[in-house]
C-alpha cells in the first residue's frame, strides 16, 4: 500500500511515545469512570432497551420480546439478548453489567481506526492518535457506552470497510470475501435494521465501481454479483427473526412498518419542505459529523473544506473513507426523519481521515478548540461552586475533583503554548474535558443522589408512583429502589406535589432545590438529581440567570398523609 502523504512536523517519534501512551491510558479509563451512573450522556432509549432485556430474560425465554411499553418490537433481539447475557439473566442486574459490553465494542471500533490509521501513515503514533479522535468525539462518548444499539451497529458496519481497505483493496477482486461481509452485515441488522444493507450495498456498489474504473461492462460481469451475495446472506440473516419468533405480526407491524416505514412519513407536511426546513432537514444532516464530532467541530470542519479543495488530490485511501462517509449520508437524507445519530457509523472513517491530515490543518482551529474546552472548564468550576453553595454540602465532591481539573486546565495551556503538541494533544484535552464532565456528576450517584437504605428497607413490596417524561424512562427508579414495585405518573415540568399526594399513597416527585414538601407529608427521603431534558423555557431560565434551580433537582421520596389517613 502507497503511504500517504502525511506531514512530519510536530513531535518527534521517541516524545510521542509517553503522550499517547497516556492518551491510550486515559481513553479507557475515561470510557469506564463513571459506567454505572444514572446521568451519563445517554440517549432516552436506554430506559426501554433496559426494560425490555430485564422483562425478557425474567419471561425466561429468549423471544419473543417482552415489555409494558407499546411497540416493544422496535429493534432486533440482538441487543436485548446480549443484556440478558451480561446480567447473567438479570442475576446480576445493573446499569455496569448493562453497559460494559457497549464500551467493549466502542473500543474495538477504536481499535479497528488505530490499526487502519496505522496502515495508511506507515506510523502506529499516527494510529493511535486516530483512536483517540474517535474516542474524543462526543457522539462516541455519547452512544458509545449506554445500552444502546449504536456500539455494536459502528462496529458491525465498519468492519467489513476495514476488512477491505486494510488488505490494500486487493480483497476487493475475492471471490470469497462477500461471503464473509454478508454475515458480518448480517449480525449489523440483526441489531439495528434491515435497511443498514441500503448503505453497505450501496458504499461497496462505489467501491467496486472505484476499483473498475468506473466501466459498468466489467463492473456488471466481475462484481455485481458480490453485492447480490452480500445482500442475500445478510438479509437471510436477518430473516430469521421472523422464522423463530413466535409473534411475526408484531415484528411486522411495530419494526417494519412503524419503526422503518414510519420514518418515511413526513408529519403533515410537504417531503421538500421537510427535506429543506426545519432541525430534521437535509442540511442538519450534511452538518452531522462536525456536530458529532463535539469539541472537535472546528477541525472536522476545517477538515472537510479542504477536502473539498484538494478532493482531485486525494489518495485512493482518503476517497474511499470520503466515499463511506458520502454514503451514510445520502442514505439517511431519503428518509423524512433525519438525525445526526444516523451518521455515527461514519465516525471511524472521519477519524482516520482527521489523524490522516490533522498536521495540514492551521494551527488556529485547534487553538479554538482548546478555547473551547478551557471555557468548559471554567463553567464546571462555576457549577461546582454554585452547587456547593446551593447544598450547603462543602464536603460533595470528591477528593480528586478539584486536582483533576487542576491537571486538565495544566494540559490545555499547555498544548496551546506549545506548537508542537497542539495538534495531537488537543484530542487529549477533550479526553480530559470528558473526564471532567463525569466527575462533576460523581455526587449524584454517591450518597446524595440515591434513596439511603431505611427508605429503600421502608418500601419493600410496596408499590411506588414515580415521574415519567420519556418512553419507559421509570425503568431507572427500579435501580435506585430496587425491592419496590414501581408503577409511574406523566411528569410535568411544574409538578404538585399537593396533587399527587391526592393520588398516590407513596410517591417520588422532582422539585427544584430547597422546595418545601407537600403539607402534612412525610420525606422518607430525599436525593440530589440532574434535569436531563431541557426544554425552550428552561434554556430561557437559564440565560436569565435561574441556573441552579433549572438544572438542579430535589428527588423527594414522599408518603401521603392524606391518602393513609382516608385508608386508616
Amino acid at each position: 500500500m502507497r503511504q500517504l502523504n502525511v506531514p512530519k512536523r510536530g513531535l518527534s517519534s521517541q516524545s510521542r511515545i509517553p503522550l499517547y501512551f497516556l492518551g491510550a491510558v486515559l481513553a479507557g479509563f475515561v470510557y469506564f469512570f463513571g459506567l454505572d451512573s444514572q446521568h451519563i450522556p445517554k440517549n432516552g432509549d436506554e430506559s426501554l432497551y433496559t426494560q425490555v432485556a430485564r422483562m425478557t430474560g425474567a419471561s425466561g425465554h429468549w423471544l419473543p420480546l417482552q415489555s409494558r411499553v407499546p411497540g416493544t418490537y422496535s429493534k432486533p433481539p440482538l441487543l436485548f439478548w446480549q443484556g440478558i447475557v451480561s446480567t447473567d439473566h438479570g442475576h446480576h442486574w445493573g446499569l455496569w453489567e448493562l453497559r460494559y459490553p457497549s464500551v467493549i465494542y466502542t473500543l474495538l471500533t477504536a481499535t479497528l481506526v488505530f490499526l487502519l490509521g496505522w496502515r495508511f501513515s506507515l506510523d502506529p503514533y499516527r494510529g493511535l492518535l486516530a483512536a483517540l479522535t474517535y474516542l474524543a468525539f462526543f457522539s462516541t462518548y455519547r452512544y458509545g457506552r449506554p445500552f444502546l444499539t449504536d456500539p455494536p451497529e459502528t462496529f458491525w458496519l465498519f468492519l467489513p470497510m476495514f476488512i477491505v481497505l486494510y488488505w490494500n483493496h486487493a480483497s476487493l477482486s475475492s471471490r470469497w470475501l462477500p461471503f464473509l461481509l454478508g454475515a458480518i452485515t448480517g449480525i449489523a441488522l440483526l441489531y439495528k435494521s434491515f435497511a443498514l444493507v441500503m448503505p453497505v450495498s450501496l458504499a461497496f456498489t462505489w467501491w467496486y465501481l472505484h476499483a473498475r474504473g468506473y466501466r459498468l461492462r466489467e463492473f456488471a460481469r466481475m462484481d455485481a454479483w458480490k453485492l447480490c451475495v452480500i445482500a442475500a446472506i445478510s438479509l437471510a440473516m436477518f430473516s430469521m427473526w421472523f422464522v423463530l419468533d413466535p409473534e411475526p405480526r408484531s415484528i411486522w407491524q411495530d419494526f417494519v412498518m412503524h419503526e422503518n416505514a414510519g420514518k418515511f412519513a413526513a408529519a403533515g407536511e410537504p417531503y421538500g419542505t421537510r427535506l429543506l426546513r426545519g432541525g430534521s432537514s437535509v442540511w442538519t444532516l450534511l452538518l452531522g459529523a462536525p456536530l458529532n464530532a463535539g469539541l472537535l467541530a472546528l477541525p472536522v470542519l476545517a477538515l472537510m473544506a479542504a477536502a473539498i479543495r484538494r478532493r482531485n488530490q486525494l489518495s485512493n485511501d482518503e476517497k474511499m473513507l470520503w466515499m463511506w462517509v458520502l454514503v451514510m449520508v445520502i442514505v439517511f437524507s431519503l428518509p423524512s426523519q433525519r438525525s445526526i445519530r444516523y451518521l455515527l457509523p461514519a465516525m471511524p472513517a472521519l477519524a482516520v481521515l482527521y489523524a490522516l491530515k490533522c498536521e495540514s490543518l492551521g494551527r488556529g482551529w485547534f487553538l479554538a478548540t482548546l478555547a473551547v474546552c478551557a471555557l468548559m472548564l471554567l463553567a464546571l468550576i462555576y457549577l461546582s461552586q454554585g452547587l456547593r453553595r446551593a447544598t450547603a454540602d462543602g464536603d460533595l465532591f470528591p477528593t480528586y475533583y478539584w486536582p483533576l481539573l487542576m491537571v486538565a486546565t495544566a494540559f490545555i495551556v499547555a498544548t496551546g503554548f506549545l506548537p508542537a503538541l497542539t495538534r495531537p494533544g488537543t484530542s487529549v484535552s477533550v479526553l480530559l474535558v470528558l473526564l471532567s464532565i463525569a466527575a462533576f456528576l460523581k455526587p449524584f450517584d454517591g450518597p446524595r443522589g440515591n434513596f439511603d437504605a431505611g427508605a429503600q428497607r421502608a418500601v419493600t413490596g410496596r408499590e411506588v408512583w414515580v415521574p415519567s417524561d420519556f418512553s419507559a424512562s421509570y425503568e431507572t427508579y427500579r435501580f435506585l429502589l430496587p425491592t419496590a414495585t414501581i408503577r409511574d405518573y406523566r411528569e410535568s415540568r411544574d409538578p404538585n406535589p399537593e396533587a399527587l399526594a391526592q393520588m398516590y399513597p407513596i410517591f417520588a416527585v422532582r422539585v427544584p432545590l430547597g422546595s418545601a414538601p407537600c403539607r402534612g407529608c412525610r420525606v422518607l427521603a430525599r436525593r440530589l438529581d440532574l434535569r436531563g431534558r431541557l426544554s425552550d423555557a428552561d434554556a430561557g431560565q437559564i440565560l436569565r440567570g435561574n441556573v441552579f434551580k433549572t438544572l438542579f433537582l430535589e428527588d423527594l421520596l414522599v408518603v401521603s398523609s392524606s391518602i393513609v389517613a382516608v385508608q386508616h
